[in-house]
């Protein structure tokens, strides 16, 4: 049996490490689809097209190479891993990833993935609502903005209250974009990592996924 694993999310919540976690104890692939929006936004900056320009943005998005691996991502070969992580990328991801073009064709190639993979633990914010509704199991990651932005300040350093104003707008801009916003629905397991360790929510969702497995015909 394709086991599928949707872990979606808001930023912060803990998302890629466990999702990277859970995908080596299962040991199926792992795919960050949030780095394929990134990518674009980044050769978007790069071009100095405007984020919100739809059809240029989609026409550019259509010609480019995006590869993500577990620790590399590339754009016509090349390397973005940190360029996609950078203040300007962060502030204007979200523009590009409500544009609805730039979903259709990014979903096209997430499933065209995992469908050459034969599984995967998938991270992303549409995950489980619109890629793979029919995926073994939907888990959805959260956490406050304060505990979020904690934790990106002990990552990469900053302000934190800067930081959490900027998370709250995010949060904002993905739950009420017209084009699959970020939302749990009631087929969802949802879990707040603001108290709990990596092992601990791993440990959870590989006993989850296994009683899923179980209970599917």
């Amino acid at each position: 049996m394709t086991t599928i694993v949707a872990i979606d999310g808001p930023a912060g919540a803990g998302k890629s490490t466990i999702a990277r976690a859970l995908a080596t104890r299962l040991g199926v692939p792992y795919l960050d689809t949030g780095a394929m929006y990134r990518a674009v936004t980044c050769e978007v900056l790069r071009r100095g097209i405007e984020p919100a320009d739809e059809s240029a943005v989609v026409a550019l998005a259509e010609r480019s190479r995006i590869e993500v691996g577990l620790d590399r991502v590339t754009v016509d070969g090349t390397d973005v891993t940190e360029a996609i992580r950078t203040t300007e990328v962060n502030s204007a991801v979200s523009i590009v990833a409500a544009l609805s073009g730039v979903r259709s064709l990014l979903r096209r190639q997430q499933r065209a993935w995992v469908a050459s993979k034969g599984g995967a633990v998938v991270e992303g914010r549409d995950i489980g609502t619109v890629v793979f509704p029919d995926a073994t199991l939907k888990i959805f990651l959260t956490a406050s903005p304060r505990v979020r932005a904690e934790r990106r300040v002990a990552q990469s350093g900053g302000d934190v209250e800067e930081i959490e104003r900027a998370i709250a707008q995010r949060d904002h801009l993905d739950s009420t974009r017209d084009d699959s916003p970020l939302r749990a629905t009631g087929e969802y397991t949802v879990v707040d990592t603001s108290n709990l360790g990596v092992d601990d929510v791993v440990k959870m969702l590989l006993e989850a996924v296994t009683l899923k497995a179980a209970a599917k015909p």
